[in-house]
């Protein structure tokens, strides 16, 4: 079996009734591959957007970790512009050891 870890896709976003608002929708999860997590995050959004479409609850995350929480409808998702990679923490340069109390 390959080996997984943790990956991060970040997809910039637009809203299509004001292009200038821009933003970025970042996915997270299990993968072997930053192609597979790519893939993955694709899935999961195509996934949450029908159901949404469909007037359904969103999924919850999938066993691999991989969700598509805070959907914004109306909100344009630039997925040829995405990046993937391992994932790290925007916490793991601190520790408890960082804080005094």
């Amino acid at each position: 079996m390959p080996n997984r870890e943790f990956y991060e896709v970040d997809v910039p976003i637009h809203d299509t009734a004001n292009p200038d608002r821009r933003g970025l929708h970042v996915f997270t999860g299990e993968a072997d591959s930053p192609a597979t997590a790519l893939r993955r995050a694709h899935k999961v959004y195509d996934a949450a957007l029908a159901a949404h479409t469909a007037g359904l609850e969103i999924p919850g995350k999938q066993p691999d970790n991989w969700g598509a929480a805070g959907l914004r409808p109306g909100w344009q998702l630039e997925w040829t512009a995405a990046t993937a990679g391992p994932w790290k923490s925007p916490y793991s340069w601190t520790t408890r050891s960082d804080f005094t109390l």
